[in-house]
């Protein structure tokens, strides 16, 4: 692991302002540039730390206060790196978690957003005592998606890919170039997803690959391609790809099943998708995920009422994209296979 930089925020707490920041050099290659950045507010505390593009190590010291504490912490683009972490009156606790810095630094195709890191330590009693922040080398899990994996850069839209980091420790980092709207066309061609994303894939890094909600009209035969392509070149660059089948689309038939064509993901032209992902994962003898059936299984046992709350059913009547909630289950299911299939090592997992 080459450490090039490393900057260190000191008694950044809850009651301070305006916190400077000293950079310190670490490689000939590279120097951080020095420069005034700052964490500011009570509830949440908001940070900003002028790095360039890369993985980045942040160790929090949370708590710290008077009273209890209580504290989440979300990065760059609404990405949930910390759960709601309780701290007694008085006392500390240390958490270490990564960060993709990367400009955009939500979405490959959306906004550009801000350069540099940005922390946000919220959740109901957000307490941060101080704050270090490396740049590491680590082994890194990428994402290739769409809407349902992205990034989602507002409210109420969540996607599981967003809600990954929050369960992995230091030893990984989750870079996720998935995309709004994107089919296994589409990602393959444009230069700020595919490309861009095995670009930086380093030797032994995981890259999973969900496409299929955007597929509506995409025959058979270009959709297997295009998938196998993908894993072509992942495993060109020394990466190790896993399919993973999409989400399962919340819509039930009137017996209380998504036995239907539309919640499983059977597009215009017939084609079964994730039944087409299973028999890719199968020839090419690359590990599946099929969270097809993980979220079948966990929407059939909500039911009708109680599986609204897993999608923005209530908020836009969408029954496709997930709510905070659904992304973070959904999150979790990913990563239990992900576990029991020994493709991430147990000191990786929070």
């Amino acid at each position: 692991m080459r450490r090039a930089g490393s900057v260190l925020l000191a008694a950044c707490t809850t009651t301070a302002a305006l916190t400077a920041l000293t950079a310190v050099p670490a490689g000939a290659e590279e120097r951080s540039a020095a420069g005034r950045d700052h964490c500011t507010g009570a509830s949440p505390v908001v940070c900003h730390i002028d790095v360039a593009p890369g993985t980045y190590r942040i160790r929090a010291l949370l708590g710290g206060g008077a009273g209890p504490g209580s504290t989440a912490v979300t990065a760059e683009s609404r990405r949930a790196v910390l759960a709601e972490t309780p701290t007694p009156a008085g006392g500390t606790v240390r958490r270490t978690f990564t960060v993709d810095v990367r400009d955009p630094e939500g979405e490959p195709t959306g906004a550009l957003g801000s350069p540099g890191l940005d922390l946000t330590f919220g959740g109901a009693a957000p307490q941060l005592a101080s704050l270090h922040v490396e740049r590491v080398r680590t082994p890194q899990l990428l994402l290739a998606g769409d809407s349902t994996v992205c990034d989602q850069a507002g409210e109420p839209y969540t996607g599981w890919g967003q809600q990954l980091p929050q369960y992995l420790t230091d030893r990984m980092a989750v870079a996720n170039y998935a995309d709004s709207g994107e089919g296994s066309q589409s990602f393959r061609d444009d230069p700020a997803l595919f490309p861009a994303l095995r670009a930086h894939i380093h030797h032994g890094d995981l890259v999973l690959i969900q496409l299929a909600h955007n597929d509506k009209q995409t025959d058979r035969d270009t959709y297997r391609a295009n998938l196998t392509a993908m894993i072509e070149d992942v495993r060109a660059e020394g990466g190790r790809p896993v399919l993973v089948t999409p989400i399962v689309r919340r819509w039930f038939n009137a017996d209380g099943t998504l036995d239907n064509g539309t919640a499983l993901l059977v597009n215009g032209l017939g084609v079964d998708l994730p039944a087409e992902v299973r028999g890719i994962a199968a020839e090419q003898d690359t590990p599946l995920v099929d969270l097809t059936a993980l979220t079948r299984a966990r929407v059939e046992e909500l039911g009708p009422e109680g599986s609204k709350a897993l999608y923005l059913y209530d908020e836009k009547r969408d029954n496709t994209h997930t709510s905070a909630r659904g992304a973070t289950e959904y999150a979790a299911l990913v990563l239990g296979e992900l576990r029991d299939q020994k493709l991430v090592p147990s000191r990786a997992i929070r």
